[in-house]
Formats: C-alpha cells, structure tokens, sequence
C-alpha cells in the first residue's frame, strides 16, 4: 500500500489549518468591533457639536437666524479643517454654514423630521463623510422655527485610524501566529519522538542488530511495542520449530529409507517390509508437519467458542470408531470461549480424544472448564491406560522409539501444549483407563 504522508505533517498541516481559520475570523471579528466602536464614537463627537451649534444659535423676532462669530470647537471656523457644519431654517428656506465650508458645498441635510436624529455616510465630489442631522423646533422671542442641524466629518481621519489599527493588530496577530505554529510543531517533534524510535528499532530488528523493541516508552505506545515484541517472538518460534521440523524429518527418514533400500535386495521379504517403512514414514511426517502447523500462544486470534470444536470432533470420531459403539460424554458450558487457533484446537482436541476412542472400551468422557485464568480440558477413557508416560510425552523421541499403540498424537498434543505456554499430565482415570488433564493460560 503507498503511504499517504507522515502524521507529523497531517497534524502540522492540520493544525495549521485550524490555527489560520481560527486567527483570521477573530481578526475579522476584533476589526470589525473596532471600526464599529471608533465610528460611534466619531458620531458622538459630532452629536456634541450638534448640541454646540444649537447652544449658539439665536432667531430674532423676524424669524432670522443669528449665529456667533466662533465656536468652542474650532475646526468649524478653519476653512477645509475636514468639520463641517450647516443649520437650515425651513419657514424662511435660510442656511447658515460654518466658516469651515467656505468655498465647498458638501451635502448637508435638509429635511428631517423634529425630534429625529440621523446617521450616515454621505459621498459628495468624490469625498466621504460621517453625517449626523438633527430636526429641532426653536423658539425665539415670540416665534418658533424649525430648523435641522446638519454636522459633516470628512472619514480621512477615521480611515486613517482604522488603517493603523488593523496594520498592527494583523502584525501582531501574525507573529503570534507564527510563535503558535512553530510551537506546535516542536511540541509534535518532541510527541513524536517515541514514533520514530520504535520505527528506529525495527529498522535495526530487520538489519539484525537487535532482538526486539528494547526502549521505554509511554503509556501509550507501551502496548504497541509489547505487541510487537510479541508478534516476533511467535515468528521466531515459528521459524525455529519450521527448521527443527525440517532436520528431525530428514533425520528421522534415514533409517527407514536405509532400510528400504536394504529390501530392494531381499524381494521375498519387500512387500511387509515396504508396508512397515511406509506406515512408519507417514507416522514420522504427520507428527513433525503436526509440530511445525502449530501456531503457539496466540494473543491476536479470535475467541474461539469450545463446546462446538468438541461437538465436531466427538461426531467425526462415532463415524470412525462405529463398530465400538462408544459412549462419548462432554461436560462443556456452552458459552466457554477461548482466544486460541482453530486448526491448534481441532489438532489438540482431536488427537487426545481420538486417542482416547481408540482404547476405550465401552466410554469416553471429555471435560472443559475455566479455572484461574486457564482453560482446563480432561479426557478419560475405561481402557487399559498408559504404561510409559514418560516416553509417550518425549517431545524429540525418535519414532522408532514411540510407545506402540499411541501413535504420534499425544506427542504432537504435548507439542501443542508446550507452544501454548502450558501443561500436560497422564494419569490413571477413575474409568480405570487413561486420563489426559492440559491446561492452557490465557494468551
């Protein structure tokens, strides 16, 4: 399968990506905050002024607007300061503009309703402004007028201001952005780091030049290195039980072979000869294939339900043993269920019971159970029982030295069990036969 990227760089990539949202929607958000804040701002300013011009402005008993020479705000009396200001009288369609205006006709407001205030932007000859208008109705010595106060700020300022803010907090945010981001990526080099030492190690278990993974690791990563030490232990006893297979196989043919070829020179005696050597060879090849096949303590296999394997194996063996017509009992719960091989299990219980069949006389009887983290099995039969266990379990016996009758099966069994981590016993039954107790620890 070909990679796709490291997970440093997918949680680079990522974390880059989220962090660069995050900063440009609080940027967004804090900019326009601020350009919200510093515009109502600019309109209470020129609220205020608003509320300077009304306290100047006088009407004669004529109805005719009087307006001081200055004001205390004094951009209005500077001509082009950016501050304007207008007061429109409606009954006599009468504007005063403030001296700031001379020579420029920006677009004061006329028409507002009294009581009202009004906020805009207005663009007039390519210029913008913040506009504020506010509709009054004014009494003077026995008149009243309505007049609508008009105050025009050229934006320049507040464009400016805006401008300034926003350089610098994108800067800031910037090189904040940049601090976070270098951060965390010395932060996943440093949480990475267990990663690459075990990529590290196997590396150098390939080349040979260790064992296993050796280092101490975190919590999490600790059970991912057991799991592997114990995936390469199981191939190396794989492999070594392959080779040791491989040379008692080659060993264990030679005399038969030897004495086959012996034969060839005696044709009167070939026939029983050949029978013999061939039983003996099948013997030999099914007991070391049977030793190489097994699979061993296997942590990773599935739960592999127990009462059915037994079940299987017991109806199988009523077809081959029919003529006996044996009484095959198994006390097994139906939901014990074991974390082993299926074709180890068939080959264990199969072999034992198969046994056990073959030297009963009239009953077999087969027991399962879970005790202290094991599983127990114990099969019994009312033959003659065993008379040399020691022999029978010899894991390296040589097959001309099996004791006859048992075959190769118990020793595979004894084989099995071995590879499983656990324990075999053959002991006299209370069936008066043969009893095989094994147990098998929890993987």
């Amino acid at each position: 399968m070909t990679p796709r990227g490291s997970i440093r760089t997918r949680l680079i990539v990522g974390a880059a990506v989220v962090l660069l949202a995050f900063i440009a929607g609080a940027g967004v958000a804090v900019q326009r905050a601020h350009a919200d804040s510093v515009q109502a701002a600019h309109l209470a300013r020129l609220q205020g002024t608003v509320y300077l011009l009304l306290a100047g402005t006088e009407i004669d008993a004529a109805g005719k607007l009087s307006m001081p020479e200055s004001f205390a705000e004094p951009r209005l009396s500077l001509p082009g300061s950016g501050l304007y200001a207008s007061i429109f009288n409606i009954n006599r369609s009468e504007q005063w503009r403030s001296p700031s205006a001379v020579g420029m006709s920006p677009a004061f407001k006329r028409d507002v309703a009294v009581g009202k205030w009004e906020y805009d932007t207005v663009t007039d000859s390519g210029a913008s402004y913040l506009a504020v208008a506010y509709g009054v109705r004014w009494a003077g010595p026995g008149v009243q007028a309505p007049l609508v106060v008009s105050v025009l700020e050229n934006k320049a300022g507040f464009n400016r201001e805006i401008r300034v803010f926003e350089r610098t907090m994108w800067s800031w945010l910037g090189a904040a952005a940049a601090l976070l981001l270098l951060s965390q990526t010395i932060l996943l080099q440093w949480g990475l780091s267990p990663l690459r030492r075990v990529a590290q190690e196997l590396s150098r278990i390939e080349a040979g030049e260790q064992g296993q993974v050796e280092g101490s690791y975190p919590a999490e990563i600790a059970q991912l290195t057991g799991n592997l030490n114990t995936l390469i232990a199981q191939e190396r006893v794989r492999q070594t039980r392959y080779k040791e297979a491989l040379s008692y196989l080659a060993h264990s043919l030679k005399t038969p072979l030897a004495v086959l070829k012996n034969a060839l020179s005696e044709p009167a005696q070939l026939a029983d000869t050949v029978t013999h050597q061939v039983a003996r060879m099948d013997a030999i090849v099914q007991h070391q294939l049977g030793r190489a096949a097994a699979s061993g303590a296997a942590r990773f296999a599935p739960l592999l339900p127990i009462a059915p394997v037994l079940g299987r194996i017991r109806d199988s063996l009523a077809k081959v043993y029919a003529d006996k017509q044996l009484a095959v009992t198994i006390d097994c719960p139906d939901d014990l269920a074991w974390r082993i091989d299926e074709g180890d299990a068939f080959e264990m219980f199969g072999n034992v019971m198969d046994n056990a069949s073959k030297w009963a006389r009239h009953r077999v009887t087969v027991r399962a159970w879970r005790e202290e983290k094991q599983l127990h099995v114990r099969v019994e039969d009312d033959g003659p029982g065993f008379t040399d266990t020691q022999a029978i379990l010899q894991i390296h016996v040589r097959m001309d030295e099996q004791v006859p009758g048992h075959g190769v099966g118990l020793a595979v069994v004894n084989d099995l069990v071995a590879s499983h981590h656990g324990t075999l016993a053959l002991s006299r039954s209370s069936l008066g036969g043969g009893q095989v107790d094994f147990a098998l620890p929890a993987a």
